[in-house]
């Protein structure tokens, strides 16, 4: 991020333009919606801009832009719409410390204008770094259309109210009762019966929470999924906006964690096969010490929790501490590898059944029906194999299976940095070796890459 997205106060602050033409109107338009003080700079300024100096929205000086002009600006455009002015004006705002934006000159400029979506005092700004204003544009749409026009009406009432609010504890209540308002109870008194019903609405509500008694604290076992965010289902998202403590494991990529609520406190449990880790026994503590305390926890794995994710050990924990509990599966790796390799887990006249195993268990390396896994055509999962690759490969060979069988490793399943490494029974040790994976690798017993799926890499790089 080289932008780093802020809110300026520019109440009462000086604010100087530099230009008279459509890029410094542009500008103006977007400027006008603050308080602050505008002071333009045009020789020859168009007819808008003069018609604004009439009505004393702006402050307009009718020539160019000299030295100690923008003392004391807060910010100064550069909006000539010539690039040698712009080049002039910009370096001697700097030299009287303002932040300068060039119009339309990303690099030059100290500070950019995003796009935004006005339901003041709501506002959503949108930023691309200057590489996809297009993109902006559209997400700005997308944005205008979801969001209700009275939603400023609302915000504003309970500005109002925020105050009367903390007579509610910090925390989980009060964020109970915004919700409400927001949700619920504030739209519905603004449709009936008009802004002016809003501050009664809130005081009602107000005295509805403080009657009502805290709720007791609660853990949601969540499924993270693979890792890629768009594979997080509605409801695990939901959940990560409303927790108060996300207690997560390492695999959990961060993109998914960005998506926790910012005033969560995020604790990494650090479960990683074969790595250091929190105990389990630890785990247990935390999850029924924060609900204990009335929190909202989520206990967040990857893919999918019951699926060698020790769900049942951590039931048992809340169940003999009497904390209320939920489970919301998620997407598990084998489906995202299979989808990697273009492949169905299952196929009419291959194989009528699917076989998800571990590598390894709490005793090492874990034992299984191998001979039923050798059989041709089997298709199996498994976790956490990539280290006892040898072993497997010995086992499977021992009881039966041919040397040929398609066994292909994917790494960092549905990931941007997702890697498949196509090996067979015979070569997997040697091929994994080689390719050193270092994130979480699955492998898929049975299934090579479809085709297409296999010539991506050529085509890409005779693309390229």
């Amino acid at each position: 991020m080289r932008h780093f997205p802020i809110f300026l106060d520019l109440d009462g602050a000086r604010v100087v333009v530099s230009g008279g033409g459509e890029a410094a109107l542009a500008k103006l338009r977007l400027l006008m919606k603050t308080r602050a003080r505008l002071t333009v700079f045009a020789a020859d300024p168009a007819d808008e801009v003069i018609e604004l100096a009439r009505e004393r929205r702006i402050a307009l000086v009718r020539r160019a832009v000299e030295p100690g002009d923008a003392l004391c600006a807060r910010l100064f455009y550069a909006a000539n719409d010539d690039d040698a002015e712009d080049a002039r004006v910009a370096a001697l705002a700097r030299a009287d410390g303002a932040l300068v934006n060039w119009v339309d000159n990303l690099n030059a400029s100290q500070f950019i204008t995003p796009a935004m979506v006005d339901r003041d005092p709501v506002t959503v700004a949108i930023g691309t770094e200057g590489a996809a204003p297009v993109l902006a544009r559209r997400i700005k749409a997308h944005l205008e259309s979801h969001l209700p026009t009275n939603l400023g009406v609302l915000a504003r009432a309970g500005q109002a109210f925020r105050k009367a609010a903390e007579a509610l504890p910090m925390g989980r209540k009060r964020r109970e009762f915004w919700a409400d308002y927001y949700d619920r109870a504030g739209p519905r008194a603004l449709e009936q019966n008009g802004a002016d019903a809003l501050p009664r609405t809130l005081q009602d509500l107000l005295d509805d929470h403080l009657a009502t008694k805290p709720s007791a604290g609660h853990v949601d076992l969540v499924g993270s999924g693979p890792g890629d965010p768009d594979l997080l289902t509605l409801k695990a998202r939901k959940l990560l906006d409303e927790a108060d403590v996300v207690i997560h494991d390492r695999l959990v990529s961060p993109a998914i964690l960005e998506l926790a609520r910012r005033e969560a406190v995020l604790i990494n449990a650090g479960k990683k096969g074969f790595g250091p880790a929190m105990s389990q026994e630890e785990i247990g503590r935390l999850m029924v010490e924060h609900a204990t305390q009335g929190a909202h926890v989520v206990r967040l794995k990857s893919g999918d929790p019951g699926v060698f994710g020790r769900l049942d050990e951590e039931l048992d924990a809340l169940n003999v501490a009497g904390i209320d509990w939920a489970i919301c599966p998620g997407i598990t790796a084998a489906s995202a590898a299979a989808a990697q390799l273009g492949q169905s887990l299952t196929k009419r006249g291959r194989n009528s059944d699917l076989r998800l195993l571990t590598g390894h268990d709490v005793k090492g390396f874990a034992e299984q029906d191998w001979r039923g896994l050798a059989r041709a055509g089997m298709v199996a999962a498994i976790y956490m194999g990539a280290r006892g690759a040898r072993f497997l490969q010995g086992r499977l060979l021992m009881h039966g299976a041919s040397p040929d069988t398609p066994v292909t490793a994917v790494e960092n399943a549905s990931r941007v940095e997702a890697r498949v490494i196509a090996s067979t029974l015979a070569e997997l040790p040697a091929d994994l070796e080689a390719a050193a994976p270092d994130g979480p690798v699955i492998l898929m017993l049975g299934l090579a890459p479809r085709a297409a799926v296999a010539r991506l890499p050529q085509l890409q790089e005779e693309l390229a």
